[in-house]
C-alpha cells in the first residue's frame, strides 16, 4: 500500500513538472538597422564595384549608398539552394538569374535622389542603393 502510494506521489510530481509552463527566456533586442554600405573596389573607370551576398539572411549588405548617379556594379554571389534568391530584380528590370556560388555583376546608377530597390525573385529578401550626397 506505501508502495503503491509513493508510485502515486512519484507520478503526480511528473506530471505537474510535465505540465508546469516553459520560463520565457527573455527576447533578444531587435538588429539594429546598419548604416548603409560606402565601401567597394573602385575600377580605372571609376565604377565602384560592392560586392552583395545572397544566403540564409538575405543579401549581405542589403543597403548601399552611393553619389546621387554615380555608377555601380553590384556583384551578386549566391550561397544559398533554393529557388527564392535564384533571382534578383532591381528595381522594374527583369529577373536576373544568381547561379550558386558564381559572381553575376549587375550594373547599376544611384538615382539622383531617394532609392533603388532590388529584391530576390520572389520579393521575400529586399536590398536598396540609397542616394546619399556623402555616399
Amino acid at each position: 500500500m506505501i508502495r503503491a502510494l509513493a508510485l502515486s506521489v512519484a507520478f503526480s510530481l511528473v506530471a505537474v513538472a510535465a505540465c508546469k509552463k516553459e520560463e520565457k527566456k527573455p527576447a533578444s533586442p531587435p538588429a539594429e538597422k546598419t548604416a548603409p554600405v560606402t565601401a567597394g573596389t573602385v575600377a580605372a573607370d571609376g565604377v565602384r564595384k560592392v560586392n552583395v551576398e545572397a544566403s540564409k539572411d538575405g543579401y549581405t549588405p542589403d543597403k548601399i549608398a552611393g553619389k546621387p548617379g554615380e555608377k555601380l556594379v553590384i556583384v551578386f554571389k549566391r550561397t544559398i539552394e533554393g529557388d527564392c534568391l535564384s533571382q534578383v530584380q532591381v528595381a522594374d528590370g527583369k529577373p536576373i538569374d544568381l547561379p550558386m556560388n558564381t559572381p553575376v555583376e549587375v550594373p547599376v546608377t544611384v538615382p539622383q535622389a531617394g532609392e533603388l530597390a532590388f529584391a530576390c525573385g520572389m520579393g521575400m529578401f529586399k536590398g536598396t542603393i540609397v542616394a546619399a550626397p556623402n555616399g
